[in-house]
C-alpha cells in the first residue's frame, strides 16, 4: 500500500526521530509512505482571523501537491501540521467564497476543492492498517514500559478536525497497547505544553510543562508519547532545566509514538535517533533494556 505524505519542515532536521522511525515501522507493515512534491512548510500555525486568507495559502499549497501527486489521501506525523492541513482543508470543502478567493489568488495553480483526505498517521493506522496487524507485527513487546498519551492541543481542536473528542484518547490508547504498553491515564492528556510561549515567555512555559510532567509522574508513568516537536522540545528536551530549576520532582522522559512503535517492530535504533531526545529517555530505554 502507498498513501502521500506531507513531512513538514522540522521533521527534516531536529524531528528526525519522528520521521525515520515512522518511515522504517511503515515498511514492516506493508506501507509506504510517499513523499509528495514540492512541499512546503504548513504554516505552523492555522490562523484564527477569518479575513486573513494569504495564512491559508501555505496549506492549502500543500494539499493541491497532493491532489497533483495522485491519490485521495494525505497523511502526516506532526500533530502541528495536522491541525493547520486539516483546518484549511475544511475550509477549502466547507467556504465557497474563500476557496475561490484563494484559488483565484493562486492563478498559477490547479483548483482545490478539498478533494483531499488529510489524515494523522495515528488514524490511519487504526482504519486502514488496524492495530490487529500491527499486534501481529510486534517483536519486542514494552511489557516493561508504563506510558502515557500525551494528544496536547492541536489533536483534538477544534472538534470539526479533531482526531477524536476531548477526553478520549482511544486511538493512542490502542496503539500502545498493541505495542504491548501499559497505558497509564493521567489528567494532562489534553493540556497544552506551552506551545510557543517558550519563546516569548519561556518561564510560563516552563510552569504549564511542569504541571503536566508532575500529574504524569503522579500517575505512575515512565514515559510520555507524544507526536508534536514543540511539544517533545516543551515537555522532553527542556526536562532537565526544569529538573535543575526545582519545578519537577523527576523527569518523565517524552518519545514520540512513532519511537516506541519502532522499537517495538524490533528495528535498528538508529531509525529513532534517540541522540535528538532528552538523555532521560535513553536512560529509562536503557534501564528496561530496550536497544538504543
Amino acid at each position: 500500500m502507498k498513501v502521500n505524505y506531507y513531512p513538514g519542515c522540522t521533521l527534516k532536521t531536529k524531528a528526525k526521530n519522528l520521521e525515520e522511525a515512522a518511515i522504517a515501522s511503515m515498511k514492516i507493515l506493508g506501507v509506504e509512505l510517499d513523499e509528495i512534491d514540492r512541499w512546503n512548510c504548513c504554516g505552523a500555525v492555522y490562523s484564527l482571523a477569518d479575513d486573513d486568507l494569504i495564512h491559508k495559502v501555505a496549506p492549502v499549497r500543500n494539499l493541491i501537491r497532493s491532489k497533483e501527486h495522485g491519490g485521495d489521501k494525505l497523511v502526516t506525523l506532526c500533530s502541528m501540521c495536522y491541525n493547520t492541513l486539516a483546518r484549511a482543508n475544511l475550509l477549502m470543502k466547507d467556504n465557497t467564497e474563500q476557496r475561490d478567493t484563494i484559488n483565484r489568488f493562486m492563478d498559477d495553480e490547479i483548483d482545490y476543492f478539498g478533494e483531499v483526505e488529510v489524515l494523522h498517521l495515528l488514524k490511519f493506522l487504526k482504519d486502514e492498517v488496524g492495530m490487529d496487524k500491527l499486534r501481529e507485527k510486534v517483536k519486542l513487546p514494552l511489557k516493561d514500559l508504563k506510558v502515557a498519551p500525551y494528544y496536547g492541543c492541536t489533536l483534538q481542536r477544534p472538534r470539526e478536525v479533531g482526531i477524536e473528542p476531548v477526553g478520549s484518547y482511544e486511538l493512542m490508547t490502542e496503539f500502545l497497547e498493541a505495542l504491548g504498553a501499559t497505558v497509564v491515564d493521567f489528567p494532562g492528556s489534553s493540556l497544552c505544553c506551552g506551545s510557543y510561549q517558550t519563546l516569548g515567555n519561556p518561564e510560563a512555559a516552563g510552569e504549564v510543562a511542569s504541571r503536566i510532567i508532575n500529574m504524569a509522574a503522579d500517575a505512575g508513568a515512565d514515559a510520555l508519547a507524544t507526536s508534536c516537536p514543540l511539544c517533545e522540545f516543551n515537555l522532553g528536551k527542556n526536562q532537565s532545566a526544569l529538573i535543575e530549576h526545582k519545578k519537577i520532582a523527576a523527569g518523565v522522559p517524552t518519545l514520540y509514538f512513532t519511537q516506541l512503535m519502532a522499537i517495538a517492530l524490533g528495528l535498528d535504533p538508529e531509525v529513532c535517533h534517540f541522540e535528538l531526545n532528552d538523555s532521560g529517555a535513553v536512560e529509562l530505554l536503557k534501564s528496561k533494556n530496550y536497544p538504543t
